[in-house]
This record gives C-alpha cells, sequence and structure tokens, in this order.
C-alpha cells in the first residue's frame, strides 16, 4: 500500500505561462522551465544577429511566481532564457541545463549552482523524503552544418519519488528538438513516460531552415516514445514560428492517433496523474 508521500508524487502540476515556459509542482518540488517572461511586442536574442518578436503576453509576471526549488533550462536562446530571467531570478537557485549554457550562467551571469549535464548525465535533488531525478537527454536542434550556429539543446527527464522507494512519475520535455535517431534511443530506454512536454512551433529561420518539430514531427514523436499523456507548448509566442497548434490538431486527425493530448491554455492549470 502507497504511502501518503508517495501518492502526492503521483500527481503533477502544470501551470503553462507561454512559449516553452511551466510552472511544475510535484510533492514537496516546484520548479521553472525554460523562462521566458518578455511581454508582447518586445524582441527575443536567437544568436547570429537573429531576433524574434513576441506576439503574445506570459500568463505570470516574474514577480508572482511562487518560491522556486530549481529551473529546468533545455539551451540558451532568449525566448528560453531571457533578459528578464537573467536580471531577476534568484541567482542562488539550481539550474539543470546544458555543459555550454551552465559555463555561461556560472559566469558572466553569476548563477553559482547551474549544472551542466552531459547526455544521460543525472541530478538529484533532495527535499522532505522526496527526490527529483533530472537525467539530460538526447535533442538537435539543427541538421547538417546549421548545427555549428545554434547551441547545443537537451530534453529532460524528470523523475520523482521517494527517496527510498520507487519513481512515482516520469516527465520527458523535449526541448528545441528535431525528430533523429535520438529519440528513438530515449524510447528504448524509457517505455513508461507518464507525461511528455513537446516544443512545436516548426521554428524557421532565415532560408526557410526548420529547427523545431512541426505537426508532422510531433506526431511521429508521440508514435516514437507512446507517453501516457502529452502536453504541447512552443507553437505561437514568436514570429519565427511556422507550424500552429491546429496544424497538429489536425495531423494527428489525419493519422487517427490515438495518443492521449491534452491542450492547456496559457495561464491555465492542469493536473495530470498516471494512467
Amino acid at each position: 500500500m502507497k504511502t501518503a508521500p508517495d501518492l502526492a508524487l503521483r500527481q503533477l502540476t502544470m501551470q503553462f505561462v507561454g512559449n516553452a515556459t511551466t510552472l511544475l509542482r510535484c510533492g514537496p518540488f516546484t520548479l521553472l522551465t525554460d523562462p521566458n517572461f518578455l511581454r508582447r511586442g518586445q524582441r527575443a536574442y536567437l544568436g547570429k544577429g537573429l531576433f524574434t518578436k513576441r506576439l503574445t503576453e506570459p500568463a505570470l509576471r516574474i514577480e508572482e511566481l511562487p518560491l522556486l526549488d530549481a529551473v529546468v533550462l533545455s539551451h540558451l536562446h532568449g525566448d528560453h532564457w531571457d533578459r528578464v530571467a537573467r536580471a531577476r531570478l534568484d541567482r542562488g537557485l539550481p539550474v539543470v541545463t546544458t555543459p555550454a549554457a551552465a559555463r555561461r550562467l556560472q559566469g558572466r551571469q553569476r548563477f553559482r549552482h547551474a549544472v551542466g549535464l552531459r547526455t544521460w548525465e543525472s541530478h538529484t535533488l533532495v527535499k522532505k523524503g522526496a527526490m527529483l531525478r533530472v537525467t539530460a537527454l538526447p535533442g538537435r536542434h539543427a541538421r547538417g552544418p546549421a548545427k555549428m550556429i545554434l547551441p547545443p539543446v537537451m530534453g529532460s527527464l524528470l523523475e520523482f519519488g521517494p527517496v527510498t522507494g520507487e519513481i512515482q512519475f516520469r516527465l520527458y520535455i523535449t526541448g528545441d528538438t528535431l525528430m533523429f535517431d535520438g529519440i528513438q534511443q530515449i524510447a528504448r530506454r524509457y517505455r513508461d513516460i507518464d507525461l511528455a512536454v513537446l516544443h512545436l512551433g516548426g521554428t524557421k529561420l532565415p532560408g526557410g531552415l526548420i529547427v523545431t518539430m512541426d505537426a508532422a514531427q510531433g506526431a511521429d514523436l508521440l508514435e516514437t516514445i507512446r507517453p501516457g499523456n502529452a502536453v504541447p507548448v512552443h507553437f505561437d509566442d514568436y514570429t519565427v514560428f511556422s507550424s500552429s497548434l491546429d496544424d497538429f490538431r489536425r495531423e494527428l486527425e489525419r493519422r487517427g492517433s490515438a495518443a492521449d493530448v491534452t491542450y492547456v491554455d496559457r495561464g491555465e492549470t492542469h493536473t495530470f496523474t498516471p494512467a
């Protein structure tokens, strides 16, 4: 029979703030993903002289955040880690991210507890008898020579459970990735993912280069990973997006997909439990 702490770790609550920013609560842990609090009309810097303009308002201001235990950051792009986060987040927070991002955060930005994980490496947090293990998963932001102009990106597996017991909830956050052979590796290693958060949007750079999953690739990932449930994010907040949420819905309908997908509006909070 499961104890009360075990049962608390079998529920994950997600508030969708906007773009790839979510506020997650599971047991005693409160986490923020890919913090982006720019306002409508402001521009995010993507590197190499590229900018994109925000089209929406975030559902929360950064001043409205609760106390956080950590930030999970897929990569350093201005629509995932913006100047608002850089200036106003607590510099003592653990930020779990790629090695390249951690070096920059620890340096001039002075986030002294930034943790850089190579693919398949893990970092564990413990609080009130509960454990959160964050594992870096494969991600690929671009193919071919374009990989050299974009920052390294990681997917993240968040596993929640009691310190001395079994994992109760597994969450996969794709990060800004395309479909590639690393996704099949994830599927082979983790066959019991309870929830997947999909970074979609078909982000298009000058010249037509697509650097995040579009509707078809998002559907492909669902068919490969087969999570218990999925939430699409990162699809309409910026001018660089070319593949809408409606495109994703239509693609799933066209395929007759049986995947469970929950659509969470900006500002909405939803609680997930394993099937």
